[in-house]
């Protein structure tokens, strides 16, 4: 991601940016948040642009067949998605209600995901940061299997030659065990949670067999004067109880924590 910023708002960017690093490493990285791995400073003509890296929510390895961006809106009370679907071009508007679409994860794993999302929420409240977005990737395991069947029909040679597909390179934070993790031959639908840490299998006895990557993006929006500006003249015009998007950053956290708890079946 790139960024252009003056001096004030630079200094404002890197102390953030310090502050999420020192959460996700206390929270051991067990965080739906973007984990920002590095930040490069690039001056032309006097003029500094600001690269921040963060770490992939999707896998390198499986492909993400269905992409949705949930974001609380103005006018429904549950929220709005921007979808970007492979076998449609370009973008489309859908509703994630009318897409029938529900996400199967075991009790345990929505309690942790609940867990994370809680914890991130409570973070970002305190940051008096709102305007954030859940990023939903879904790999549907049974399609990636007939793509490869297909590859494999049609004489295509499969990565890596006689000896399999390359193994991915682990960045995992537990060091060598997880590198010796990475290099355990994976089949349909698995990942190594040390390099995608932000997949989630989907339960033994789902309708379909997928993959879920999730994390918040867009965490960035500072709720300041600007944003207190809008959201008192728009209460103005449509009343205090109107559900307008410039709301309050506790206003915003309940409003995304209540859809989030909805979208599992």
């Amino acid at each position: 991601m790139s960024l252009n910023r003056d001096k004030v708002s630079t200094n404002e960017l890197l102390e953030k940016s310090f502050i999420f690093f020192q959460y996700i490493v206390t929270c051991h990285g067990s965080t739906l948040l973007p984990q920002f791995l590095a930040m490069y400073r690039v001056t032309v003509e006097s003029e500094d642009t600001y690269l921040l890296v963060m770490r992939n929510m999707f896998s390198h390895r499986l492909p993400t067949h269905r992409k949705y961006e949930l974001k609380v809106t103005t006018s429904e009370p549950l929220m709005r998605i921007q979808c970007m679907v492979k076998d449609l071009p370009g973008h489309k508007d859908a509703d994630f209600r009318n897409n029938v679409q529900k996400l199967y994860v075991s009790a345990e794993e929505k309690e942790k995901l609940m867990e994370k999302l809680n914890r991130d929420i409570e973070f970002l409240v305190r940051m008096r940061i709102m305007d954030y977005s859940l990023l939903l990737g879904i790999h549907d395991v049974e399609r990636a299997e007939r793509d490869e069947e297909d590859m494999d029909s049609s004489g295509d040679e499969e990565e890596g030659g006689e000896n399999g597909p390359v193994p991915p390179y682990s960045t995992s934070p537990e060091g060598i065990p997880g590198y010796m993790n990475s290099l355990k031959p994976l089949g349909p639908g698995e990942f190594d949670p040390y390099v995608d840490v932000y997949a989630i299998q989907s339960t033994e006895g789902a309708p379909r067999r997928e993959v879920y990557f999730m994390g918040l993006i867009d965490v960035l929006t500072q709720y300041d004067t600007k944003k207190k500006a809008a959201h008192a003249a728009r209460a103005v015009k449509q009343g205090a109880g109107a559900e307008i998007s410039t709301v309050h950053p506790e206003q915003y956290a309940k409003r995304f924590r209540d859809f989030f708890s909805k979208i599992f079946a």
